[in-house]
């Protein structure tokens, strides 16, 4: 088990445990967690569950792969720190992972 905290547009924190192997993306979804909205279900298809990765975890996480790249086009307000929540997958590594959430999803 990690911890993850989103934290949503308006400021509320969302402090979770989560199961390493699981999405940022499914644990949003799992916990209700507002504006993300997950159409393509995590296939890395659309651009509705964009995060802002909090700056101290930027290098850690690291940059999205091409594919997801392409998809962060379609993004609202894409900052350095965007990726695809669906493409970020829980590990011990990440354990303490702070993400922020858009203002509204493309």
């Amino acid at each position: 088990m990690s911890k993850l905290t989103i934290v949503a547009f308006d400021g509320t924190r969302h402090e979770l445990d989560v199961a390493n192997g699981s999405t940022v993306m499914e644990n949003a979804v799992r916990n209700s967690v507002p504006g993300i909205e997950a159409e393509c279900g995590g296939a890395c298809a659309c651009a509705t569950c964009h995060v802002y990765v909090d700056d101290a975890w930027s290098g850690t996480v690291g940059p999205p792969e091409a594919m997801e790249e392409d998809m962060l086009d379609f993004a609202y307000d894409v900052r350095p720190t965007s990726r695809l929540s669906c493409q970020i997958k829980m590990s011990d590594a990440f354990d303490g992972l702070v993400v922020h959430v858009p203002e509204r999803q493309a």
